[in-house]
């Protein structure tokens, strides 16, 4: 059977925050339907990942590759494009707080190239489905609690069928029976659609139900964990 390519990779990548270097040396490969953790305590570079994948922070050494775009000198006109390839979810959800879930879902549509009514409507209504807020399509998001709003986040993430979701504390935010009903609902994206998942996590519960690669950001590297007190460590933060 042919291997799967790889969604993401780095090659000995340096990772910037502004003009510092956080990470030295970075090799990483993603494939579909993994499910992967950056942990570690703060300051030690793991949302400075997340951006260098979306393209927010340049790659200046090393080689990067995200779903199928070269990060290493990638053109400004091509940043949008590769960004409809993936969907990123935020701790602080960031939906337009003065438009209703329907357009704040639209207004992702429009924004990357949807031109037909019909067809956006039935994406939109599809999403909405898909994170169980098929009733909320009118309220606006101030209108609606903090879970409520993280699932309509998951849904516009949802919405161009990414490749990978890019989620960086997505329940830092939230109680614990709200954060689980999140975890639930990002773990069967991953296992049904095959979507493949990062997070950026502080939250040791989560890797305990829901297994997956990990990601130890320290002393200036990032490295896979496969021995369970390294990880416990980085999570006691």
């Amino acid at each position: 059977m042919e291997e799967q390519k790889s969604i993401i990779s780095f090659r000995n990548a340096d990772i910037l925050n502004g003009e510092n270097t956080v990470i030295y040396g970075l090799d990483l490969e993603i494939k579909p339907g993994d499910l992967v953790y950056i942990v570690g305590k703060v300051g030690t570079g793991k949302t400075s990942i997340i951006r260098t994948m979306t393209a927010e922070n340049p790659l200046l050494k090393g080689e990067g590759q995200i779903c199928g775009f070269e990060l290493n000198g990638i053109k400004e006109k091509e940043i949008p494009y590769l960004r409809r390839k993936l969907g990123v979810v935020f701790q602080d959800f960031q939906l337009l707080m003065d438009r209703s879930v329907y357009d704040n879902l639209d207004f992702v549509l429009r924004a990357t190239g949807w031109k037909d009514r019909d067809k956006s409507e039935k994406r939109i209504n599809e999403v909405l489905e898909d994170v169980g807020m098929t009733t909320k399509s009118h309220k606006m998001p101030h209108q609606l609690s903090g879970g409520e709003q993280q699932r309509i986040a998951i849904a516009r993430a949802l919405l161009n069928h990414p490749e990978v979701i890019l989620a960086d504390e997505p329940t830092g935010n939230l109680d614990n029976e709200t954060a689980e009903g999140i975890l639930n609902l990002l773990a069967g994206i991953n296992r049904n659609n095959g979507t493949a998942i990062v997070m950026v996590t502080h939250n040791r519960n989560i890797f305990e139900k829901y297994r997956g690669r990990v990601l130890v950001c320290k002393d200036e590297k990032c490295t896979e964990q496969k021995n369970d007190e390294v990880i416990d460590l980085a999570f006691n933060v």
